[in-house]
């Protein structure tokens, strides 16, 4: 029987409150209006913004609201005026929109759509609503898409048909996690063959950024974090050697310096801390190292750092997912994957059903996991 136009009863977790955990819910979730799409969601991802969500550390969220934003599905029905895809269209949402009309879109500079989450909040649809309630009570979308939900209603800007034939609990990846780490280093940076990369912080973004800097043709790809049991997945990705700052008496920085004489071509920082990303900066060549942020700082905190560390030619720069233009670019990727070139499924070291999702986050907490994929 054809659920088109109904209002369809499904599982999602809920996070009612900061600091509180999630709650599996049924919830109800409301047929598409103009130009939105209702998708079917087989599997998503758990990604560190998500707990930011749970922490209250993301930047404009409403509560109670459904999180996730790395998931693929398949389309249960679409609104008017959709015509970028249709019922039964394997797709990726993206939780950054690809609007094709404001200023940021038609410019080939930059991937930060004017509808994305930083401009204007997505906590409700572009009509001010919400497709989600509990019992009557008004739930909020996050990014707009809101994957910790069997079914979830987008905007088709936050839509993308892939392969038909792609496999939905691998490619998952491609919503967040491996798209930005990998871009981060092929678009953000532009590494160059037989340059010196550092990677602070191995999860699953920062193994990512390692996949892109050894597709560029870097020469040395250096790892940094406090948890070893990651450097094994980095040098089987492509990281020629790794480091504890645990284990130096003195700043990582003045040791990467040391090591590579000058200091590293390339640094990127990928845990969202302050403290390391001016080490990531202070890492890098003097005269024209480029290091990028790819992890999302702490809400309401403000960088300082010596500003001579520019002065000299160091360049400091932002990479917001990957810098994909993400209905252009994911597609390909999925291609790209499909076609044996990007072995991205050495990422995810556990897949749970759904209603597991608090074992997920206690393996995401206790650092046993690159990433997690949950199916429905």
């Amino acid at each position: 029987m054809s659920t088109s136009g109904k209002v369809i009863k499904c599982k999602a977790a809920v996070a009612w409150e900061v600091g509180k955990p999630l709650s599996i819910e049924e919830i109800e979730v409301a047929p598409p209006k103009s130009h939105e799409v209702r998708v079917k969601i087989i599997a998503t991802g758990i990604c560190g913004t998500d707990e930011h969500v749970l922490t209250g550390s993301f930047p404009k969220v409403e509560y109670p609201v459904i999180p996730g934003h790395e998931g693929a599905g398949i389309v249960e029905s679409i609104g008017e005026g959709v015509t970028c895809v249709k019922p039964g269209d394997k797709v990726i949402p993206l939780c950054l929109p690809q609007c094709g009309e404001c200023n940021s879109c038609l410019k080939w500079k930059t991937n930060c759509c004017l509808q994305t989450h930083l401009c204007n909040p997505q906590n409700l649809m572009l009509d001010k609503t919400s497709r989600f309630t509990f019992k009557g009570k008004q739930i909020h979308h996050f990014l707009w898409i809101s994957t910790f939900s069997e079914y979830t209603v987008m905007p088709d800007s936050t839509v993308v048909r892939i392969d038909d034939a792609a496999p939905l609990d691998k490619v998952c990846l491609f919503g967040c996690g491996f798209s930005t780490g990998y871009g981060a280093a092929i678009n953000t940076a532009k590494v160059t063959p037989g340059s010196t990369c550092a990677i602070f912080g191995l999860g699953g973004v920062g193994l990512s950024v390692v996949m892109g800097c050894q597709a560029a043709g870097a020469s040395r790809i250096i790892g940094i974090d406090i948890n070893k049991e990651k450097f094994g997945k980095a040098k089987e990705l492509g990281a020629t050697e790794c480091l504890d700052p645990q284990d130096y008496k003195k700043p990582i920085q003045e040791v990467l310096v040391e090591m590579t004489g000058h200091g590293v071509d390339y640094a990127f920082e990928v845990v969202g801390c302050l403290d390391t990303l001016t080490a990531a900066l202070a890492s890098c060549h003097m005269g024209c190292g480029v290091c990028v942020m790819v992890g999302v700082p702490p809400l309401d905190s403000l960088l300082s750092f010596d500003p001579l560390l520019l002065f000299t030619g160091r360049t400091l720069k932002g990479s917001f997912i990957g810098g994909w233009k993400m209905k252009d670019a994911i597609p390909q990727l999925v291609s790209s994957y499909m076609e044996g070139k990007l072995k991205t499924d050495v990422l995810i070291t556990h897949t749970l059903s759904f209603s597991e999702i608090e074992e997920g986050f206690n393996l995401f907490h206790a650092g046993k996991s690159i990433r997690i994929v949950l199916l429905f």
